[in-house]
This record gives C-alpha cells, structure tokens and sequence, in this order.
C-alpha cells in the first residue's frame, strides 16, 4: 500500500483492490488435537482414527503460506475462524477449519511485527466464525485483539472517509470486523455487515464466477467494504471421490487460471471489485494481478482530466 501512486491514496480503501486469502491461518492445522466443533458429529466420530485426521488436513489445509509470508506477498484481507478448545481449562483461542491451527495471540503477534515493520501498510482482520465461544471467550479474544495492536486500530467510521491517507495521518493500520453482537461496546470492531463475503458454495468454476459477477452487480454502492470469495468449495461427494487428492490438487490447481482470468478482466471502483479472496495464494501471481487492477483507477482519473 506504501507504493500505490499518490493519487489512490485519497481513494477509499473499498473503492480499491486489494488481495485476501481465504481461511487465511490454514497453513498449518493439527492433527494429534480432537477434531474441531466446527465438525459434525459424524466426522468427530470417524476422525479417532488417525487415517481419517490425515485426510482431513488435505482439505483442511488452503494456503500453504504462513501470516508472515502472505503478508509479504501482498495479501491484506484475513478471513479468520476461531474456536476454544473444549475440555482445555482457560480462555485460550485457536484459529480452526476442521482441525485446530496455532493459538490467535501468536497469529496476531507475527501480523504485528510485520505492521511494526511496515507503517505504511493496512490491514483486514475479519473474524467471521466462531465455535464454543460464550461471551467470556470473546472478551478474551478481544482484550488479545487491543493489546497485540493498542493504537494500531482503526475505530469504526463512515466507510467512505477511510482512505490510506487518513489511516497515515491517525497511525493506523488495522481494521477488525467481527460478526458477533459484542462488537457494539469497543469503537474499534466494525460489524461483520460492514464486510459482506457472499458465498457461492460450488465445486463448479462457471457457476462460481457468474456467482461474483451477479453480486458485484448487487454490491452497495456506498456504506460498506465487499469480498469476492474466488474460491471453490468441496461436497462430500467430492471429498469421497478424491480423497487422498486434497483440496489443492482436485479443484484449485485445475481452475486458478480461470479465476484468475476472470480477476484480470475486473476493475475497482464504486460498483467494481474491492477484496479478492483465493486458496493457496502463492501458486498463480494473485497478489500481483489484483494490487494492479488499482492502475485502472488512475487511467480512469486521466480520461476525466482530459475531456
């Protein structure tokens, strides 16, 4: 974000593009922990053999790239499930997506170090799932989320004022939204409505991308930040077909060139695209082919002047 041309820098940051990853902690998930409770019964039955766990993490698994290494790749947006451990004394938060991942406090302190390092830079935290969570966890979660980034976070606003620059003027370089009622009593957590990611749950590329085309059709127009979720979703039907495959190699390498095709053809912009979601963000040029959709922007600027 420190090296977009001067002129995006007055640009609201929903009117611009910017690259996410989807389940964005999945790089490394645990298979001795108890499957998680984002599972149903079946699976938790099935998962106490250990054949099962492993299989598991090939679909489990959608980046291969850690926070620190997606972050400097390009990647922005966060899509962050958590959940508590049942039967473990204590608060303590772990990311998950069918199995648990590393504890939320060391996700956050690895995005920290690097935000230390980078002023300029914003991000996108957007924790959209929780699992055995009461309201004593997320008060947890949440004192976690102010101390590993204190003024670093951006208090809600019009959506529209928040531009690069005025998040450089504040020092901010966070924006957290959290899809959960207790998000009312701190200034700094911006409602899940605020970051719309509809979903189009489809193993199919076709359908996937008339999908983003309608809802970036059905996008507001102003008041909010919009994700389009460039990704493919696995039925069982699926998973059966190709177990030992993984999620990587049965639906994501054969159809990144499509989507990224379909990302390359986008343009940012009131009604356009904002964030772009994908799986496995390294293996195509994701991060690149979305921050340069942004040119479009200054092209557009540049017809203005002329005529």
């Amino acid at each position: 974000m420190g090296s977009l041309p001067a002129a995006l820098r007055s640009y609201p940051l929903s009117n611009l593009a910017i690259p996410g990853s989807h389940d964005s902690f999945s790089y490394w998930v645990d298979e001795k922990s108890p499957v998680g409770p984002d599972q149903a019964t079946a699976i938790k039955r099935l998962a106490r053999i250990s054949l099962v766990k492993k299989i598991m993490k090939k679909w489990s698994v959608t980046q291969n790239l850690t926070f620190k290494e997606q972050l400097e790749g390009g990647i922005r947006y966060f899509d962050l499930r958590v959940s508590s451990k049942p039967g473990e004394t204590g608060q303590e938060i772990y990311f998950i997506h069918g199995l648990f991942g590393i504890k939320v406090r060391d996700g956050l302190k690895e995005i920290n170090t690097f935000l230390e390092q980078h002023p300029k830079e914003v991000i996108f935290l957007d924790f959209n799932h929780f699992y055995a969570m009461d309201d004593s966890h997320h008060y947890f979660l949440i004192n976690r989320i102010r101390s590993a980034f204190g003024s670093k976070l951006c208090s809600v606003e019009c959506v529209e004022y928040v531009t690069l620059q005025y998040m450089w003027e504040k020092k901010h370089q966070v924006l957290i939204f959290y899809h959960y009622p207790l998000y009312r009593e701190y200034p700094f957590l911006w409602p899940g409505s605020k970051m719309p990611a509809p979903w189009a749950n489809t193993t199919n590329v076709h359908k996937l991308l008339q999908f983003l085309e309608t809802t970036l059709e059905e996008r507001s127009r102003y008041g909010t930040f919009h994700v389009s979720q460039a990704i493919l979703t696995p039925r069982v039907k699926t998973i059966a077909r190709h177990l030992i495959r993984g999620l990587k190699n049965t639906l994501v390498h054969r159809n990144l060139p499509m989507i990224l095709n379909w990302v390359k053809a986008q343009k940012p912009g009131v009604m356009g695209v904002n964030i772009i979601t994908s799986d496995f963000v390294e293996l195509v040029d994701f991060a690149a082919t979305v921050i340069a959709l942004n040119d479009l922007l200054l092209e557009e600027d540049e017809s203005a002047t002329k005529s």
